[in-house]
């Protein structure tokens, strides 16, 4: 049984899922539960299906999981003392120039480095966490090697309604049409034990925010993770993003977002929908419903950057998970 239902006073043990920069924003909020010991156990499971940049460089070449987004969240996890401030830059630093290393990154390089060193990509990732003193774990949605499809509406001209299949993460994230669903390929890659004890021993899993077809959906395509998020006695956060995404959700609303991660994942009990204030003010009666009809509770709360941008706030990001996680 989950830890949680031995005490609600106490630090509790959390598992963050998603990628890219909608992780990385999460995984920082949490960070700062981990300091303020509200949070005792962090471990972010990464999706990784990336097939462009340095990521799908190194993919191609050496047919390794592609490590961006598992750079980013261990960057993410990185202290703010000096140690960690600067490994996060040497992390995430992008090589300039003219030549073949153009566009590469030095913490893609080292993951793939002690990948291949070592032969293990959980092991691997545990000694770049020591080397940067990252606060929790940083662990692959899977161990082989993926690619996200979609059938998307909208790129016949001659006929609207008419799917065509799309391949590949950047593809999909910059399709022209209008997704209806996603898969991957191979429909179930091998899953690590060590991320389905964590799911399991977890008091809380957030999903989200982040690219949401690309990042957050996939993890419930791989049937291991989708199962152990179903059958855990974590209670589950829904993040939702601040805006809609050109290519992937243009035109969605909150409420979109949700029916579509209710389409993929019927099964799936989610406990809490947190939304921002401001960005749902204006489909709030509609979003009050939607999530009700899912059993869920909805906390609305100050989570954007004050900048008008469409980023969540770390710090006040990391308030609204205190306040969630006391209630």
């Amino acid at each position: 049984m989950s830890r949680s239902r031995a005490s609600a006073q106490r630090a509790q043990a959390v598992v963050a899922l998603g990628g890219g920069h909608g992780l990385h924003a999460s995984l920082s909020a949490l960070r700062n539960l981990v300091d303020d010991l509200t949070v005792d156990s962090l471990t972010a499971v990464v999706t990784v299906a990336d097939n462009g940049g340095s990521s799908g460089r190194l993919r191609g070449e050496f047919g390794v999981l592609p490590p961006g987004d598992l750079r980013m969240a261990l960057a993410a996890l990185c202290g703010e003392d000096d140690w960690g401030v600067t490994w996060a830059r040497v992390l995430q630093h992008r090589f300039e120039g003219d030549g073949e290393m153009r566009g590469h990154v030095i913490g893609n390089l080292l993951i793939v480095g002690l990948w291949e060193l070592l032969g293990d990509h959980v092991d691997a990732l545990d000694w770049v966490g020591r080397l940067l003193g990252a606060k929790g774990r940083v662990l692959p949605m899977a161990l082989t090697p993926m690619d996200i499809t979609a059938d998307v509406r909208g790129l016949v001209p001659s006929d609207p309604e008419a799917l065509t299949r799309v391949r590949g993460q950047v593809e999909v994230a910059t399709t022209g049409g209008v997704i209806a669903s996603v898969a991957l390929d191979p429909p179930e890659p091998e899953v690590s034990p060590v991320v389905v004890d964590a799911i399991a021993e977890a008091d809380w899993a957030v999903l989200g925010p982040g690219s949401w077809f690309t990042s957050v959906l996939p993890h419930l395509l791989v049937p291991q993770l989708r199962q152990a998020l179903v059958e855990t006695d974590a209670r589950l956060v829904v993040v939702l993003n601040l805006a809609e995404q050109a290519g992937e959700t243009g035109g969605f609303g909150a409420s979109d977002h949700l029916a579509v991660l209710a389409e993929h994942a019927p099964d799936l009990a989610i406990h809490t929908v947190l939304a921002d204030r401001e960005c749902v003010a204006e489909e709030l009666d509609d979003l009050e419903e939607t999530v009700a009809a899912l059993g869920a509770n909805l906390v609305v709360d100050d989570v954007a950057m004050g900048d008008g941008s469409p980023r969540h706030d770390p710090v006040k990001l990391a308030a609204a998970y205190a306040r969630i996680f006391a209630g």
